[in-house]
């Protein structure tokens, strides 16, 4: 059975995904951007915005039933190596407690070009 979660992106609708599914006991959250309720970008660098990456995400597995210390495996996405401190010091604040697995990948850029970072994030739970 699977079982699917919104974040109310604007996005969702028009790109046909959900913010995050779940599976059994396993729980994947989909690429998640800097996005507020009102589907303007949050405001502020790097850090900021892997603030609310972190905080949509962490919802998401929530609502799914699981916890963030869950977390098996995080992929964060940044536009710069220069900002890679920044958003993995917010990383270890969010998923420290799990000590997930983690890939940082640099990439051209985002839908929206403000955006600077995204994550995905796996979780099992028992």
């Amino acid at each position: 059975m699977r079982t699917r979660v919104s974040s109310g992106s604007p996005l969702e609708p028009v790109f046909g995904f959900c913010r995050a599914i779940r599976i059994g006991d396993r729980i994947v959250v989909g690429g998640t951007a800097a996005i507020e309720p009102d589907g303007s970008s949050t405001p502020g660098g790097a850090a900021a915005q892997m603030e609310r990456c972190c905080a949509i995400a962490a919802q998401a597995i929530l609502d799914l039933g699981g916890h963030i210390d869950d977390a098996i495996q995080t992929r964060v996405f940044i536009t710069s190596v220069g900002i890679s401190a920044e958003v993995m010091a917010v990383h270890k604040k969010w998923f420290g407690g799990a000590m997930p697995v983690t890939a940082v990948i640099v990439v051209a850029g985002f839908v929206r070009p403000e955006w600077e970072v995204e994550i995905e994030v796996e979780a099992v739970f028992t």
